[in-house]
């Protein structure tokens, strides 16, 4: 693996990704893993992912290609397939659009407000029937992400009313008086930073697919809270769970630290330094070099946790992480730091010869162990938006 990049920040420049590897050939690798995901896994999940007997996108399948049909339905879920199916048919990677507004059909007749009570509702049945009236401010993070890209492919009026409908009962319902967004409703403990990672994610695609006029400052407001308070102090790690005083929870005097999510906060703040034309900030590259202190030496792939002593917590390695890594790769090499972009295509690479290689065409290996060992037998949908937002960001940067 390369090594963690070592440059001073303040001699990095960002480039337009157009001119970043010009007079390079285009990347064999990306193209190989943009190729899988056209060819195979965008028609698994469009086709087999969708329930045609109820309805829905189905929440995962089994080794042999066949879907759990008993498994609850996260909201989540069906609006990371919508937010994945609308935008890449905005790529022209799929003809998913009328699928992706199905999806949209099917949650706002089960899903929002079944109770009289506005909001979308944490859990499904697969006939439709609620299991979890909970309104959680992540699934609503993911019903912002879905309907920027699905108001911007389909021009749909409709869509765009609903998405500032969604915005304004997050601001409304889903906020606390100092800003931060609560973790559900009824509220509930422990408090996280990941909600408010995604709602900056959300906010960054409105400003970027329909010109929400609120957008970048709901943005810089989610990335105030990111450098006041979701970061430890000694460490410079970033703290996932907090109590209601916004103190994080100790266990033995340290704390759950994700480096998956470091490397998610990394390609973020990047995102959002083009979109202000500010910079790249130096907390991006900590943030990479600190996930990368949790990469096992044989592949460079994150393992899921660590503590605030630096501790090895879960030596397991689910896929996500590494499709986080990639982007925090990508992101970097966009500011022309040297051999950004080989790491990148270096994690790709191995990333195909194993989460990837199956255990079926278009699905993928969602775990191993500490030992390299298959750790478990279900393959979730939920990872689909992971793989395709690195395989467009791979495409968009090196393609």
């Amino acid at each position: 693996m390369p090594e963690t990049p070592s440059a001073p920040v303040s001699k990095l420049r960002a480039r337009p990704s157009a001119t970043l590897h010009r007079g390079r050939a285009p990347s064999a690798v990306v193209r190989e893993f943009t190729g899988w995901i056209k060819r195979e896994s965008l028609p698994f999940w469009s086709i087999k992912g969708w329930d045609e007997k109820h309805g829905g996108f189905h929440e995962r399948f089994d080794f042999t290609a066949s879907p759990d049909v008993s498994a609850p339905r996260r909201t989540r879920v069906q609006w990371r397939q919508i937010y994945v199916l609308a935008h890449a048919s905005m790529l022209g990677w799929t003809d998913g659009l009328n699928l992706a507004l199905k999806g949209l059909e099917c949650l706002l007749n089960r899903a929002w407000s079944p109770d009289g009570n506005p909001g979308f509702v944490e859990v499904l049945d697969p006939d439709g029937s609620v299991l979890s009236a909970r309104r959680d401010s992540y699934d609503h993070a993911f019903a912002l992400l879905a309907l920027g890209w699905l108001s911007r492919a389909s021009g749909d009026a409709q869509v765009r009313t609903l998405l500032d409908v969604v915005l304004a009962f997050v601001r409304e319902e889903l906020t606390d008086p100092k800003g931060f967004l609560l973790e559900s409703l009824p509220p509930a403990l422990p408090r996280r930073q990941n909600p408010h990672m995604h709602m900056f994610e959300a906010m960054l695609a409105l400003a970027e697919t329909v010109g929400h006029p609120d957008a970048l400052k709901e943005a810089a407001r989610y990335r105030r809270m990111l450098e006041r308070t979701f970061i430890d102090r000694k460490s410079r790690l970033l703290l996932e769970f907090f109590g209601d005083d916004w103190k994080a929870v100790e266990e033995n005097g340290a704390s759950i630290v994700e480096p998956g999510h470091m490397a998610e906060w990394a390609w973020l703040l990047r995102k959002h330094d083009q979109m202000i034309s500010q910079p790249p900030t130096p907390l991006a590259t900590h943030f990479l070099g600190a996930a990368l202190s949790a990469a096992e030496p044989v592949h460079g792939f994150l393992i899921d946790e660590i503590d605030t002593l630096s501790q090895p917590r879960k030596l397991t390695r689910r896929l996500w992480p590494q499709t986080e890594l990639i982007k925090a790769w990508l992101a970097q090499a966009e500011t022309g730091a040297a051999r950004a972009d080989e790491a990148a295509e270096h994690l790709i690479k191995q990333m195909l010869k194993t989460y990837l290689a199956g255990p079926f065409a278009g699905g993928w290996i969602d775990q191993f162990g500490a030992r390299g060992e298959v750790a478990t037998a279900l393959v979730p949908a939920s990872s689909l938006y992971h793989v395709f937002v690195a395989a467009a960001e791979a495409d968009r940067i090196l393609g």
